[in-house]
């Protein structure tokens, strides 16, 4: 059982390891523009996908209210540096905090609800956080939106100095922390952590039953995933330049939820390839216009139904069936 596991935990960190590979390569192939935007944006998606995986798929919490987190972080850590002149990195830090503290509130409120009535709970703090941002103009700008945003500051090497405003170099920097997200969390979920939020999930009277406070580990998830979207959010400022409430409306909470859905719930790594599919495929269904939509609506219909598990679950069947395969070429190849 042990090699079993030495084994698996090899496989994650060369999994890594290739993920890190990729990420660097990346921008060498994509040279243009357009397409170093849109690396972009899925490292973005990926960071949102896998903290709103973290709540739902393993704390089983229905949260549709990951774009207001998004959107906390990204006008928390912007306004602090266009109206108190703080650096990016520490706004960075008070970003990520304010949107794991206001999911620890929306928990605190929420933490007696399960199932759908804590999902409209959610939505409904995101509707507020929506109407917050669009009205309240004497702050945020309203709907005309906070312009000039500068991205995050150069990093001065010997020698050499990073200069963010290269698309390549963003890329990196967000991508490299979507992948340090990926990591933390998923040390988190194999942890003794871990299978305490599944016990909840499945089960919260038997889990309570064995000294569990359900409570206090509903509010640790909603923090760990809220922040992560915060993170997320700080990012998304400094990258596209103008912040506009529209950008967090509630159907963005939706998007990042199909995402973890189509991915596959409970795996971090399935809405990792979610987040990408989602974001890359209404780029390549462009040229055909209108019709794109009803491509994307029929693939999301076509996965749901066929691959309720999302693209994790094909890919261990893939994965399981070419092993039975080769072991069945092995036996059949002794003499």
């Amino acid at each position: 059982m042990s090699d079993a596991y030495s084994a698996a935990g090899r496989a994650r960190w060369w999994g890594i390891l290739a993920a890190a590979c990729v990420i660097a390569v990346l921008p060498l192939v994509f040279r243009d523009s357009y397409w170093r935007t849109n690396l972009i944006v899925c490292a973005l998606n990926v960071m949102l996908a896998i903290g709103l995986d973290f709540v739902v798929g393993y704390a089983g919490q229905l949260n549709l209210g990951q774009s207001a987190f998004y959107g906390i972080g990204a006008y928390v850590s912007t306004l602090l540096i266009m109206r108190l002149g703080l650096p990016f990195w520490p706004a960075f830090v008070c970003g990520v905090v304010a949107s794991a503290l206001s999911g620890m509130v929306l928990s605190l409120f929420a933490v007696r609800l399960r199932g759908h009535y804590l999902a409209i709970a959610s939505l409904g703090f995101a509707v507020i956080t929506y109407q917050v941002l669009l009205n309240w103009i004497s702050l945020t700008q309203g709907p005309l939106g906070i312009y000039g945003i500068a991205p995050p500051p150069p990093v001065g090497l010997p020698g050499w100095q990073i200069d963010f405003t290269d698309l390549a170099n963003l890329f990196y920097l967000v991508a490299g922390f979507a992948l340090l997200s990926y990591v933390l969390l998923d040390q988190l979920v194999r942890s003794p952590i871990g299978e305490t939020l599944t016990a909840i999930r499945e089960d919260e009277v038997s889990a309570a039953s064995l000294g569990i406070n359900a409570r206090l580990w509903k509010v640790f998830a909603f923090a760990v995933g809220t922040a992560v979207a915060g993170g997320a959010g700080c990012f998304y400022a400094g990258f596209v330049g103008t912040l506009v409430p529209d950008a967090f409306f509630i159907t963005e909470s939706f998007n990042i939820l199909a995402m973890v859905i189509v991915g596959g719930m409970g795996t971090l790594s399935g809405p990792v390839f979610g987040a990408i599919l989602l974001t890359v495929l209404p780029e390549f269904l462009r040229g055909i216009g209108d019709l794109r939509l009803i491509v994307y609506g029929l693939a999301l219909t076509l996965v749901v139904l066929f691959m309720p598990g999302g693209i994790a679950q094909a890919l261990r069947l893939a994965r399981d069936r070419l092993m039975r395969a080769s072991s069945r070429q092995t036996a059949g190849a002794k003499p």
